[in-house]
Parts: C-alpha cells; structure tokens; sequence
C-alpha cells in the first residue's frame, strides 16, 4: 500500500496513502534566525500592547494600525502592494504569536488580514490591488467581510441579498441583509455577496460612506466582547461597475476559497493560545497550595497539564507540517511565472483538506485546554474577576466561525473522495489491496529503526480509514445507500482522518528530533508520543466501529470489525508514567517549554 520512493511533497490528501520522510518534513525546531526575530517582535508587541488593551473594542483600531506599523497587516501581501511578503512559515509564526494575545483583537486582526485583504490578494483586478491593498497594508483602512445572512450561514450561496444593475451599466444597486459582520464598526472596505438577476453570486468591494450603507447596532455576544460585529444593511446602495470582485457569477470561488487560509490560520491562533493557557495553568498550579502543598504536586493535575501539552505538541506538528506543504507548492507555482496572489491562492487550496483538519482540531484541542485551565483555578476560574472565565468564553466561537466544525469534517472527506472520483488521488488501489490483506494472514513485520511500532501504527491507522471509507463508497456504488444522508458515518470517517494526520506529523516531528537531541532531552518528545497513539488507537477503533456499524451487515460487517483489530496493534503504554515525565518538565520550567 506505501510508496517506497517518499516524496519531499505530498499533494493534498496523499498523506492517507503514502509516506513521508521525516528528514525532509519541516518541524518549529528548524525555523532560521530571520523567523526567531519575528517571533519575538510578535511576542514583544504581544505582551506590551495586545494583553493590556486588545479586549476594549475602543481600542481596536489603533492596534490594527500599531501591527500595522511593525509590518504584521501587509505579511502576506507583495510589496508592490504596500506589502512585506513575508514566507509562509513566518506567517505561521505571527499567527501563533498573535493566537497567545487575547481573542477579541485576534478577531479583528484575522477579518482584515484574512477574509477582508484576500479576496482582493487572490481575485482582484490590477487596478483593485493597487488602489485598495496598500492602504490595507498600512492600517489607513481597514476591511471586513459580508457573507453570512439571517438565512444563510453554513449554506452562504442560498444568499438574498441583490445586485441589480442600474440604467447607466454603470453602477449595482445592492439590497439586502448581512449579520455576524466582523470589524463592521469601523471598516472602511466591506467584501460583499450579492445575487446578480437572483442568481448570480458575486462578490463586489464597497466602500464606506456609499448611501444607502447602514450598519446595525454592536452585538452582545458571549465572548470576544472586544471584536465589533454587526448587522450591515443595504438600501439601494450604489456599487460602481468596476469594483466587482471576481467574475460574474463566481463569487463562491472567492468564498469558498480565501476560507481556507483562514482555517489554517485560525489552527495557527489556537496553538498560540493553547500554550499560553497551558503557562497560566502550570503557573497558578505552583503557586495554589491544598492539603499543605502546591496542586502541581498531584497527580490529577498532571494528568491535565500533561495531556493539554500533549494535544498542543501534536498540533504544532501538524501545523508547521502543513506550513512547508504550503511554502513548497507556492514557490511552485511562483516558478512557473504566476503571481504571487494567485500562487498563495493555488498553495491553500491544494491543502484544503489540511486547513480543515487543522481548524478543527486547533479548536477543540483549544477547548479542552481552556476548560482545564478553569478547572485548574476550581471556583476562581469560573469568577469574572479572573482570566479564565475570559478564556473559556472567547474560545467557544472558533469552532463555529470560518465554517463550523460540524461542516469541516463533511468537507474534509468529500473533497478526498471529490479528488479520488478526478483521478488526482489514487485511494482505489490502496483501498482494494486492505480488502485482499483482509482474507490473509497478518504480516508480523515491524519497520527497521528507531520507532519501528510507532510507524507500523499509524500505517495501520492509515488501512483502517480505506478499510472505512472504501466500504462506505462501495455501499453508495452499490446503491444501498447515499453517503449524503449518511453525516454520522462521514464525520466518523473524518475524525479517523483528524487522528490519523496527527499522529503521524507527531512521529516524524520526533524521529527527527531523535537525531539532534540526547537521551534525556528526548525522553519527554518520546512519552508525548507514546501516550498520544494509545490514545489515538482507541479513538480510531471506536470511530471505525461505529461507522461500519452504521451501514455494514451480516459476513462482511464481521470480517471489516475484524479488519479493525488486526490494524490496532500498538503496545500496550503506561500512560500515568509518560504523562507525568511530560507533566514535570512543564512544572518545573512553569511554562510550555516544548
């Protein structure tokens, strides 16, 4: 099923069919000096200016101009638009730094960087680029995005907002309805989606101060009370000709498309949050005495720290993962003469399936670790007087935001099985030779190597999603049911999926750093390791089970369940003691020191 010669660069979606050199893949421990500096810039302004007023929505103006002026708006543009254009790795960087400040500015910076700057970036005409991303880049104005309605959310092409155009052919009349508009408050560009004669989606730039431009009051939200969003209005409101967006018609490409850099960077964001949470836990721990000693010292608060920091650990190996994917396919796509727009463009939507996975699990694994971090603090963690309440409260929404999670996971697998159906993933192959490896005798070969079980996991790990996925496709060949109707089992499959690619950029990230540090620097990497497979398998077997379960009968439904027990073979691990060798490390930096 593996291919023996492993590529530096998968395609997207490959990873669930071949391999990856460790050596070739890039981990954090490999950024330069050049992206070390820009960390600290990011950290630095961080600390002094984003943690001391980024949750006042009064204030989120100047900061965006203040990040704008260390160079952070215009990151990702070219600098013949007012840009830096910075790689895509330090992007990661600044994403992670920003995602440990506080959330309601991390919202605000990511519309306009992301969802407001991009569509122009990618789609755009010349003219559009040069008059609008300069001042973007610069802080002068600020952007935000108008997609969602009262209607229509997680279904945004069902949109009823109109363009109509005018007598003259000159000018749009737009009306209709927006909600949940981030940085409506004060933006000065809004991205706008309209139904052209009701059913044509378009995207269009509008200005601010255009009549007829009415926004609606600040909503109370229940959390990230710092970002402004509101209701925006349209009554008859004059769009001239040229600031379309795009083709005619074509809006769901711009849609649909800067969605999924955003995914990747709220991923980012999360990471950054994650560890910042994760110090502010381990710090209160060593401090909050019970019973005559600190809580650090027990070991159900090590179970928290340790498997926070685990999670996060296998995120960042994924993220930085994903970062270089992202970097190699732009320089691509730069080397054949496209724009750099359009070759971020093509670099984010050969990885969709990545960006997706990296949303949904930078979300939840941010979830947990702020609902830890509460529990660590017990009744001051729930009392307003007290960070984590604030924490708990502006997490929630990432799992919602930038399509919710819910719709991610469906998106995941039907974008695989969209490719595989084009011929640009070859799953038939591998997925017909599981079904012959299933009436056969199980192969007893470990991988040469250090970490020969942790590779045969996850390659098995990797026959039990085609096992999975390959009969759910059979059953809707055969007609005996419609994977559309079917959500439970394409979300079981997803998170097969999700479990799957985490542990794997997990391993390569410690096989290389098997090679660079001692036996007792590796010990802790090692544990996070060992820990997050055990864990990983369980979660992988009951997904399997319950998705088999759900259409899968009589002889064959025995011989796939069987199919699941011979692919989960990692041995057996004691979980307490890796996670309390990762646990104390972390106590006694008192900080995510990985």
């Amino acid at each position: 099923m593996m291919s023996e010669n492993m590529p530096k660069v998968l395609k997207g979606g490959e990873f669930l069919i071949k391999e990856t050199n460790y050596k070739t893949n890039f981990i954090p421990e490999d950024i330069n000096n050049d992206q070390r500096l820009i960390r600290d810039t990011v950290r630095d302004f961080v600390e002094n200016e984003i943690w001391k007023r980024g949750f006042k929505l009064e204030e989120q103006q100047s900061l965006l101009e203040n990040a704008a002026s260390l160079g952070l708006l215009g990151a990702h543009i070219p600098a013949v638009y007012g840009g830096v254009e910075l790689d895509t790795h330090s992007n990661t960087i600044i994403s992670e730094e920003l995602g440990a400040g506080d959330a309601s500015f991390n919202t605000t910076i990511a519309a306009h960087t992301g969802i407001g700057m991009l569509p122009i970036l990618y789609f755009g005409t010349e003219e559009q680029k040069l008059k609008y991303l300069p001042g973007l880049s610069s802080g002068q104005l600020k952007a935000s995005y108008c997609l969602t309605e009262p209607g229509s959310g997680s279904d945004a092409l069902s949109a009823k907002t109109k363009a109509i155009l005018d007598n003259s052919g000159k000018f749009y009349l737009l009306n209709g309805q927006k909600m949940w508009i981030t940085n409506a408050g004060f933006a000065d560009i809004f991205i706008v989606f309209a139904q052209i004669d009701g059913d044509k989606f378009t995207g269009f730039i509008l200005e601010k101060g255009t009549e007829g431009l009415i926004l609606g009051s600040e909503e109370h939200k229940l959390g990230i009370k710092g970002s402004s969003t509101r209701q925006v209005f349209f009554e008859n409101v004059k769009v001239p000709a040229e600031n379309v967006l795009g083709e005619i018609g074509k809006g769901h490409l711009i849609a649909f498309n800067v969605l999924n850099i955003g995914r990747y960077k709220l991923g980012a964001m999360a990471m950054g949050g994650c560890k910042r949470c994760i110090s502010l836990g381990v710090s209160y721990a060593n401090e909050r005495q019970q019973f005559q000693k600190v809580i650090s010292n027990y070991g159900a608060i090590q179970f928290k720290i340790a498997e926070s920091a685990i999670r996060v650990f296998a995120l960042e190996s994924t993220i930085y993962r994903v970062s270089d994917l992202m970097e190699d396919k732009k320089n691509e796509e730069l080397a054949k003469g496209i724009d750099f727009g359009k070759a971020m463009l093509e670099a984010a939507e050969e990885y969709a399936v990545e960006c997706a996975i990296i949303k949904i699990n930078g979300s939840e694994v941010l979830d947990y670790v702020v609902d830890e971090l509460l529990q660590i603090h017990g009744g001051y963690g729930y009392s307003e007087e007290y960070l984590p309440a604030r924490l708990y409260r502006d997490a929630r929404i990432n799992r919602i935001y930038e399509g919710t999670n819910e719709i991610n996971r469906m998106l995941c697998i039907n974008m695989i099985l969209k490719r595989a159906l084009k011929g640009e993933l070859d799953l038939v192959g591998p997925a017909w030779a599981v079904q012959k490896e299933l009436t056969g005798l199980p192969s007893m070969d470990i991988p040469t190597g250090p970490f020969g079980i942790e590779k045969r996991a996850v390659q098995e790990f990797k026959k039990v999603l085609l096992m999975v996925a390959g009969a759910a496709v059979k059953y809707q060949m055969d007609g005996k049911h419609d994977l559309k109707e079917q959500q439970e089992v394409l979300m079981n499959i997803a998170d097969i999926a999700i479990d799957l690619y985490n542990s794997e950029s997990l391993l390569l990230r410690v096989q290389k750093l098997y090679e660079i540090k001692n036996e007792a620097e590796i010990l802790p990497f090692v544990a996070m390791l060992k820990v997050f497979l055990n864990d990983a398998q369980s979660r992988i077997v009951k997904n399997a089970q319950d998705a088999l379960t759900s259409f899968a009968t009589g002889d064959e439904l025995k011989i796939m369940l069987m199919g699941i027990k011979r692919f989960s073979r990692y041995e057996n691990v004691n979980v307490k003691e890796n996670r309390r060798i990762v646990a104390h490390h972390i106590i006694q930096a008192n900080h995510y020191c990985y």
